[in-house]
């Protein structure tokens, strides 16, 4: 059996999601997302079922400051948007959810960004 790459990525989400809920059953999840024009980012609260915080390089605020949306430097950016926003809701510590995506990048940037703003994981 062929794996193609959207296999890949559901067996690296699924492996992901898994051995976050074994770690942290309390903690909130920074959860990314990413396209090849887009990244977005949004803190949850599992057990609540919400969203506390969201960023995307969507937002008109970023849109007027970014050139493209895609890049390491839109990432950083809404890394940075999502720490203050989920740090002025309250939310100090959270577990990073990167989904199938592996850890480098764009990926890697938004984590580090986060960090760098006062979000602890």
């Amino acid at each position: 059996m062929v794996a193609t790459n959207k296999k890949l990525l559901k067996r690296r989400k699924e492996r992901n999601r898994y051995n976050l809920s074994k770690k942290s059953k309390s903690l909130l999840r920074l959860s990314i997302h990413r396209s090849n024009f887009n990244i977005y980012a949004q803190v949850i609260d599992d057990v609540k079922g919400k969203t506390i915080a969201s960023a995307s390089t969507l937002e008109k605020d970023l849109r007027k400051s970014l050139k493209y949306g895609g890049n390491i430097q839109a990432a950083k950016e809404v890394g940075e948007l999502v720490a203050k926003r989920a740090i002025k809701a309250g939310v100090e510590k959270v577990v990073f959810d990167r989904g199938g995506f592996l850890f480098h990048g764009r990926v890697r940037a938004l984590a580090e960004a986060a960090r760098e703003q006062g979000l602890k994981f």
